[in-house]
């Protein structure tokens, strides 16, 4: 699944555009229904993170289980720093609601360097992270992002480490894990197992989203959509 930085920029280009005509027919079908509205929360719902043994990590109200939203990203993909930007406010708002179950899957998608080793050195820091202190991590990691892209050799392990003092990580053991990058193998053997077109990549049960990913109103429209029908079911 190794592709060169301006590979994987065609094939994001590619696959959003192929999947865009379907998505949005699909869409229209699901917002062409009466949308049944998500189970009333008993007071504030507050979602919990849980790491997988592949690495991923759940984002949910426990009991939550569907839909499902799974992000496939490379911290070194500018693209997805870019829909970072633009939705990740709106997922976390939604899980922590009960309405939708996000998955996270760090990946490298990258063959090129320095791209492969940035993203390498970034996700193997991400698994040395507490999973309180995970989306604060990824956040920052995305804020260290190396410019200009693909020019650059970053996300050093002394910049990987301050990530997490800047984040609140209070591990004892984070600095020597993100340090000695004993995650990197784990990284590398679990993103081989994982067949996307390029990153970002969101599936919403199973569906890729393509460009319909890319907006909060109409990513939540569609997340509240399929949570509807699953409702009716």
């Amino acid at each position: 699944m190794e592709v060169s930085f301006e590979e994987e920029r065609a094939k994001a280009r590619r696959v959003r555009m192929t999947v865009f005509g379907a998505g949005v027919a699909v869409l229209a079908v699901l917002l062409s229904v009466m949308i049944i509205p998500a189970k009333a929360q008993q007071g504030p719902a507050r979602a919990s993170l849980a790491r997988q043994p592949d690495g991923s990590l759940v984002l949910a109200v426990p009991g939550v289980t569907q839909p499902v939203l799974d992000l496939y990203e490379d911290f070194d993909c500018p693209v997805c720093n870019e829909l970072h930007g633009k939705v990740n406010t709106t997922l976390v708002r939604l899980a922590g609601e009960g309405r939708v179950k996000v998955v996270f899957h760090p990946v490298t998608i990258f063959s090129d360097e320095p791209m492969r080793s940035n993203s390498i050195r970034a996700a193997a820091a991400a698994r040395c992270a507490p999973v309180e202190s995970w989306l604060a991590y990824r956040d920052e990691l995305y804020a260290i992002q190396p410019a200009p892209h693909g020019t650059a050799s970053g996300f050093t392990v002394e910049e990987l480490v301050a990530a997490g003092q800047r984040a609140g990580v209070k591990s004892p053991g984070f600095d020597r894990c993100v340090t000695s990058q004993e995650r990197a193998e784990s990284h590398l053997k679990d993103t081989a197992t994982i067949r996307i077109e390029g990153t970002p990549t969101v599936r919403l049960n199973d569906m890729d989203l393509g460009d319909l990913a890319w907006s909060p109103a109409t990513l939540e429209k569609a997340i509240d959509s399929v949570g509807g029908k699953l409702l009716e079911s």
